[in-house]
Formats: C-alpha cells, structure tokens, sequence
C-alpha cells in the first residue's frame, strides 16, 4: 500500500503538470480548432526568459516567472496578428505549417542563444529530500503540493476570465461559432489573440514548474507535449475540465506502468514505453471518441 500510495502521489505530480500544458493547447484549438504545435516551444522560451530574469538579473522566482508570462502572452498576441491572422481561419493546413515554422524557428533561436547545455532551474517551492508530507508512509512532496495549487489558482482565474470579463465573453463566443460571433459584433481577431496570449502565458507557468525536474534546455518540452497532447485528447480537446482529468489520467497511466513494471527492463526502455502508451492513447481517443471523453460532440445536418 506504501508503494501504491507512493506512485499515486507521483502521478498526480506529473499529472498536474501535464494540465497545466494541456489547458495551453485547449485554448488554442478552442479558438482555431487546430493544434498549436509550436506550444512547447513558446513555453520552454517563455521559461528560458524567467531563468534570465531569477538568475541573470537576480528578480525573485515567482515575480520572474509573472514577468516571462506576461512577455510569452505579447509574443503570442504578435504571432497570432503577423502570422496567423492574414490566413483564411477555414483553411487549416496553412496554419498548422506556420507553428511547425515557429517550432523549428524557436528552437534554433533558444539554441544559438543558450545553446544546449541543461541548467539548473530554481524550483517555486521547496524542493529539499526533507520537504513533504508523509501519508501512510508515502512521501508527497511539496513541489508537487505546489504545482497542484498552481494549477488550482490558474483554473479558478481561466473561469473568472471567460465568464465574468467581456474579452472572455467574446472568447467563449467566438469558439462557439465565429462566424455567428462576428456577425453580432464581435472583433474575432482580437479575440483569437487574446486566445493566443493566454495559452503562451499559461504555457509558460507551466514549463516553469516542470523545469526544475527536467532541467531547462531548449527540447525540454518535445516529450512533456506529447503527453499533454494526450492528456487533452482524453480529456476532450475543447474542455478546459477535459484537460485537466486526462493529465491526472496521463500522470497515473505513466507512474503506475513505469513504477511496477520498474523490475522488468532498463529504465530507459520504460520511460520509452510510456511514451508509446501515449501514443496508443491518442490513437485509442481519435479512432472511437474523437471529442475526447469530455469534449463537445460535433453535430453536422444532412
């Protein structure tokens, strides 16, 4: 029971985490209905600017990390207006083109200017072999009590957002119908950056709290999206909830069969296993239920 109780602790962690990027990437096909793959990429430069600003410039970790978040969601919002916005919205496959070339762009330019050497990135909570909560036996630490409360903290300010403000408002309609939303009014090119900006801001919060684990490099996050996307295939890709309940999915699936299966192989072996799951996930997902488990069915007339 200690053992389970241990990798249950530690899937939540990696679950949360995986949300967090997941809640990115939902609100981003929300608004387009495409899949932003230049996300991972936009957090691990917003993260990249955080590590300047606490260990260059020496700003404490957490107003660092508020100051990249609010540079990521203006990189977001120039992206969406110089490279997106003049393509037709209904013609996908040039949009999906340009995250690729944003992808490959960002990480050539985090490259050339940090070049590839891992670095050490503060952690927002303590991180000491001394600093957890012992629950029957298991040890739950306190980054990951954190990260859980980071993401409770970034939901609860997604609802205040998109039901009580006027931009969130014409956000939801605009993901809702948009050409319904613009014919009442509504200025659906601001709105979809204003979509962009807070996916990169939220993206940004979330590689900062995975890179003290993984250690800041610029393909940091080429394997972390794939469960992200996973975790929001599950969950459902336009459910900001969905997207939440497949990371926990996602972070329970890879801590349990990595954890028992742990005897089994080499690690390295393992860890690519539950990169492959994830994929089986996603190919589970797209093939039966395509809106994911708490996704919005779409419904088309003949």
């Amino acid at each position: 029971m200690q053992l389970f109780l241990q990798r249950l602790f530690d899937g939540l962690t990696l679950g949360a985490i995986y949300a967090v990027v997941a809640v990115a990437l939902v609100l981003i096909f929300k608004a387009t209905t495409l899949i932003n793959f230049a996300q991972g990429e936009l957090a691990m430069f917003g993260a990249f600017i955080a590590y300047v600003l606490a260990v260059e410039q020496g700003l404490p970790i957490l107003i660092a990390i508020a100051l990249a978040m609010v540079i990521s969601s203006v990189m977001g919002a120039v992206i969406e207006r110089v490279l997106v916005r003049p393509f037709d919205p209904t013609d996908h496959l040039p949009v999906v083109l340009i995250t690729l070339g944003v992808f490959l762009i960002l990480n050539a330019v985090a490259g050339e200017i940090w070049n590839y050497q891992p670095r050490a990135f503060p952690s927002l909570f303590p991180k000491g072999p001394d600093d957890y909560v012992s629950i029957g036996g298991a040890r739950l630490f306190y980054d990951g009590l954190g990260t859980w409360a980071m993401l409770a903290l970034m939901m609860g300010a997604l609802y205040v957002i998109l039901n009580w403000t006027k931009t969130g408002l014409a956000f939801r309609a605009v993901s809702s119908n948009t050409e319904s939303a613009r014919l009442v009014g509504i200025r659906t090119g601001r709105t979809l950056m204003f979509g962009w900006a807070l996916a990169c801001a939220f993206g940004t919060l979330g590689a900062s709290l995975v890179a003290p684990r993984l250690f800041l490099q610029p393909n940091m996050m080429a394997t972390l999206l794939i469960f992200s996307f996973a975790a929001a295939a599950l969950g459902g890709l336009d459910s900001l909830p969905g997207a939440v309940l497949g990371g926990i999915g996602i972070g329970l699936i890879q801590s349990l069969l990595v954890g028992y299966l742990g005897d089994w192989g080499p690690l390295e072996f393992l860890r690519n296993l539950s990169l492959a799951v994830a994929f089986v996930v996603i190919l589970i997902v797209l093939s039966f239920k395509p809106s994911g488990l708490f996704g919005t069915s779409r419904v088309e007339r003949v």
